[in-house]
């Protein structure tokens, strides 16, 4: 019996070494793809209020690749896109931050969906718990397998114990009682853990996401008043399209922390609904056991 636990922990080690890999996939490539939504879709030339002249001599797809210096050239009024391209390079930064976000969140829905099994939580620990006040320990157990998920699979463990304590004679019933809680505790410790991976990177993004914006901001607006002050006289025009430019960053810093915000709040309570069931369908087999073995 002391074997039993290695095959689960090293397929919780395996799950753990492939959810690593995702993430560290997942970043630069998150990364990558703002890049290049920032350059080719951002910066195509019919965002932009370009002479004739400029555009023949520089027919490119995007105004990254511009040999001219680009700063005169302003986006088309109400284009948002040339408006987010001039905000800097801080912009694809936040976008690919922003892609984060939604990845890892659908990545751990997928997993918390998976944890909670095919049918619902609430109406399987009922079943459960109804299943086990019959005392039918192997109808309760047959459950855990159609349930499946991380969820049943600590029930499981926790009847499975119980069905041993039953054939236990060297113990008395509150050291079983004890024997099964402990089961049902290392058997979620194993489970658990896995459902808040990756959910520390979105938790960051929270915080870095507006610091980001911020430094954009920031950047931003030393640019356009540095350019200000070499022009020798004030330009007022030049300095609100400046500092317009560099608010694109506070907002897309904002608008990812939010999202992060929300999805974060979201999956904790997924998986603390999880721990909850499993918090109750635990006590239940304790108490059971109790009950009916004084």
């Amino acid at each position: 019996m002391a074997n039993a636990p290695k095959p689960t922990t090293v397929k919780k080690e395996s799950s753990a070494t492939a959810s690593n890999l995702f993430a560290t996939l997942v970043i630069p490539i998150c990364i990558i793809i703002g890049f290049s939504i920032f350059t080719f879709i951002l910066g195509k030339p019919t965002n932009f209020i370009i002479d004739d002249s400029i555009a023949k001599a520089n027919s490119t797809v995007s105004l990254w690749f511009y040999n001219d210096d680009t700063s005169h050239i302003l986006p088309k009024v109400g284009n948002y896109g040339g408006m987010a391209f001039k905000g800097g390079f801080i912009v694809p930064i936040l976008m690919g931050m922003l892609l984060m976000v939604f990845v890892f969140s659908i990545e751990r829905l997928i997993v918390i969906g998976k944890a909670t099994g095919k049918g619902s939580l609430d109406s399987f620990v009922k079943k459960i718990q109804s299943l086990l006040a019959s005392g039918n320990i192997a109808a309760a157990s047959a459950e855990c397998d159609k349930q499946e998920g991380s969820v049943a699979n600590v029930i499981k463990s926790g009847l499975k114990k119980y069905s041993e304590m039953e054939v236990e004679a060297n113990m008395d019933t509150d050291q079983k009682c004890l024997a099964i809680q402990k089961d049902i505790e290392e058997a979620t410790s194993l489970e658990m853990p896995m459902l808040e991976q990756n959910l520390t990177i979105i938790a960051t993004l929270v915080s870095v996401g507006t610091l980001v914006g911020l430094l954009g901001t920031v950047t931003g607006m030393i640019k356009a008043f540095g350019g200000l002050a070499n022009s020798g006289a004030p330009d007022q025009a030049a300095l609100a399209t400046g500092i317009s430019e560099a608010l694109i960053n506070t907002a897309t810093g904002i608008g990812t922390s939010t999202v992060a915000i929300i999805m974060y709040n979201v999956l904790t309570s997924k998986i603390d609904k999880l721990t909850y069931a499993i918090d109750e369908a635990g006590f239940s087999i304790i108490q059971t056991y109790a009950s009916t073995h004084k």
